[in-house]
């Protein structure tokens, strides 16, 4: 008889432990048992021939394994010891944090992403700039290998220089070996951070070793996966959402057999089982999607620095827009930064112009003498329709991006100033004229279009703001002669078309091109000649502390999908806040001058990277819960903080108080947040407060470890 212990994926602490007769059970794979009356896949972390001395039940009261699912195992033990970590870290229980990283299917399937070519022979790589070669040997001079030898970089040099690394918000270690674990690809779009990547890959391969290469949606990637695809063949294997978890299963199995090398993949792919992990690759590092938005709320980020300090390897991170903690890391040494400065293709940084939405000379150049502000008719500016039709009789290609989808933003009774609010949440509803209705685009609760005010009667009711589904409508009424598409998630639901949108631009088929932040993401296209940025501010007064940080980046980053290949690219942004450092710091191409003036700012609020944050939302469909789970829990927290407070830095509570966003799938939302100089303490109080702390009925708290949003 064996006893195996096993984890679940509830939030009770501690391994369960159950029986089996099967003397060829062993760590790593699954088993259905009984937790209560339900049934559950629990995942097996230890077996032994005794009662392990953890267990509280007694022996002759143990369950039985009702089945065993994997045939081998399917986990490693690098694995049990990142869940371990994970779940001291992001405060949740080991079974939590184990079973995100494993694959849900039962049998093994073929995955979507089949016909990676046996060989990659038809892939020619890319001869490389001298900075792209010098940025591949500054990251691997002084590397060392799993055998603990220096790594020879392509110039022949070695070294040995000692560094501190921290780990984009984590606490500071110093690196084994004395050598830099953590680079970073600094360069603005189009300067060749892939072909760098590809080239360090392939250098890891070479010694045997696999690679982890991150990019943030799949989806909205494909050029990378098929760059990769075609430069290593079948040894690449693609994990992503879109697979089910029988597929997901297969290309699991084929890494655990070596069978894929280069994995890419979306956030979850940090998890792989890569035998003999030599390097982890984090493309576009700034982006919000390597953060989950579920228990355990991980940054993809912060587990691939884990796991290169495990394992001694390096990490190479890359974005034109750093996120504002990469970039203080950089300045202090602890990331060490390699710039590249030159658009490879032909290209040069597009012509930036500022179209102030308060001012009629400027956004109506083709009759400067304009002073009414009605001759701005619709969302496009006079200025920028004449640059879309001298665009188009160029045949070339426009771009028009609004961080907004559906028809119109919200309804508005003019008389009484009523909103029509989602009944669940505590934001405003979407006008969606193709389907004639409201929607919440949080939790999807929908009302038919009203003919009057529900509130007053009024018959004088209108729809403020606009999304992209209006922006098409103007935009088709303006420009007849052109091929529109528009792509956001309402238009590319189902498989397949998102791509099928992609390629027909790519191809010439589409004029022009609107979207949200999805044709923000690395995607480049030939014919492409301007950007237009409808709305600049969207997403600027927004009450989180990093509202203007993402507003830059994303400024930038779809400008940048401009003059890639052609020295004529142009980008004009419309916005009415011209002088907001966010928008003018983005339009003037100043990088460097935006994260100055960021940081000066975050220091003097003391927001990160200058503090860390823990916070803990409590949500309840009875808002009275809610805020009195909230203030009993504050009151726990204080106390708990003063019991230590001689053996710990200063720690801040902030709150009680109600989130911006206070409503949310019925759900009323308050939050507490806790701030110090250091994680270490923060995540001291809070685990002595969950494991003293029980929830009352219909109560649930969300514990955000390094929160990317406070909305």
């Amino acid at each position: 008889m064996k006893y195996a212990e096993i984890v679940l994926n509830v939030p009770v602490p501690g391994t369960f432990t159950y029986i089996s007769d099967d003397d060829g059970i062993s760590a790593g794979i699954r088993a259905s048992v009984m937790f209560g009356r339900r049934k559950m896949t629990g995942f097996i972390v230890a077996v032994s021939d005794t009662v392990p001395k953890n267990c509280s039940v007694e022996p002759d009261k143990l369950k039985k394994i009702d089945r065993i699912i994997d045939k081998e195992p399917v986990f490693t033990e690098e694995q049990i010891h990142l869940a371990e970590w994970i779940s001291h870290y992001y405060l949740c229980t080991f079974g939590e944090a184990l079973s995100i990283m494993i694959p849900s299917g039962r049998r093994e399937s073929e995955p979507l992403l089949t016909g990676f070519d046996e060989e990659a022979a038809s892939y020619t790589a890319k001869e490389l700039s001298d900075e792209q070669i010098k940025a591949i040997d500054g990251i691997f001079s002084g590397y060392r290998s799993a055998s603990g030898d220096l790594a020879v970089a392509s110039s022949g040099k070695t070294s040995d220089n000692s560094t501190t690394c921290g780990n984009g918000g984590t606490t500071n270690v110093t690196a084994s070996h004395k050598t830099h674990l953590f680079h970073y690809l600094y360069g603005k779009t189009g300067s060749g951070k892939t072909e760098v990547f590809l080239g360090a890959a392939e250098k890891i391969l070479s010694q045997g070793r696999g690679v982890i290469y991150l990019v943030p949606e799949i989806a909205l990637t494909s050029q990378v996966v098929e760059t990769v695809a075609a430069r290593f063949g079948k040894t690449a294997a693609v994990i992503h959402s879109g697979l089910t978890g029988s597929q997901k299963l297969a290309e699991w199995k084929r890494i655990l057999k070596k069978e894929a090398r280069v994995i890419v993949g979306a956030r979850s792919a940090i998890f792989a089982p890569v035998p003999d992990l030599g390097l982890i690759i984090i493309d576009e590092e700034h982006d919000n999607s390597y953060k989950s938005d579920n228990t355990p709320r991980y940054h993809a980020r912060q587990v691939a620095m884990y796991r290169a300090m495990q394992g001694k390897f390096p990490v190479i991170m890359g974005s034109a827009t750093p996120s504002s903690e990469a970039w203080k890391l950089m300045e202090d040494g602890t990331i060490v930064k390699h710039v590249l400065t030159k658009r490879l293709a032909g290209g040069k940084e597009p012509d930036i112009e500022i179209i102030d939405l308060n001012n009629p000379s400027s956004f109506n150049s083709k009759n400067p003498n304009t002073t009414s502000i009605a001759s701005m008719a619709g969302c496009i500016s006079p200025r920028l329709a004449d640059e879309i039709r001298e665009t188009h009789s160029k045949k070339r290609q426009t771009i028009l991006f609004l961080n907004r989808r559906g028809f119109t933003h919200f309804f508005r009774c003019n008389t009484c100033g009523f909103e029509l609010k989602c009944k669940n949440c505590s934001v405003s509803l979407t006008y969606h004229k193709n389907i004639g209705r409201l929607i919440c685009h949080y939790c999807g609760w929908s009302v038919p279009t009203p003919a009057a005010c529900p509130e007053c009667n009024s018959l004088d009711i209108g729809y403020n703001g606009f999304g992209t589904e209006f922006i098409e409508a103007e935009v088709r009424s303006k420009f007849p002669e052109c091929t529109i598409d528009r792509i956001d998630t309402d238009t590319v639901s189902k498989k397949g078309v998102l791509q099928e949108k992609l390629e027909a631009f790519r191809t010439g088929k589409t004029d022009i091109l609107l979207g949200t932040q999805m044709v923000a993401k690395g995607l480049n296209f030939t014919g492409l000649k301007l950007v237009g940025v409808i709305l600049a501010d969207s997403g600027l007064h927004m009450p989180d502390f990093r509202a203007a940080e993402r507003t830059f980046s994303l400024i930038v980053q779809v400008a940048g999908r401009a003059g890639r290949f052609f020295p004529d690219g142009k980008v004009l942004v419309q916005t009415y806040s011209p002088g907001t450092p966010a928008v003018s710091y983005a339009c003037n191409n100043d990088i460097e001058g935006f994260y100055r003036q960021e940081l000066e700012i975050r220091q003097m609020t003391g927001f990160p990277p200058y503090s860390r944050l823990l916070r803990l939302v409590f949500r309840s469909a009875d808002n009275e819960c809610a805020i009195n789970s909230s203030e009993s829990a504050a009151k726990i927290l204080y106390q708990i903080y003063e019991n230590h407070k001689n053996s710990l830095p200063p720690v801040e509570i902030l709150g009680p108080a109600e989130c911006p966003l206070g409503m949310i799938s019925a759900n009323y939302r308050r939050q507490l947040l806790l701030r110090s100089e250091s994680m270490q303490p923060l995540q001291k109080i809070v685990h002595e407060f969950i494991s003293n702390y029980k929830n009352p009925s219909g109560v649930y708290t969300e514990i955000d470890v390094d929160p990317v949003s406070l909305l």
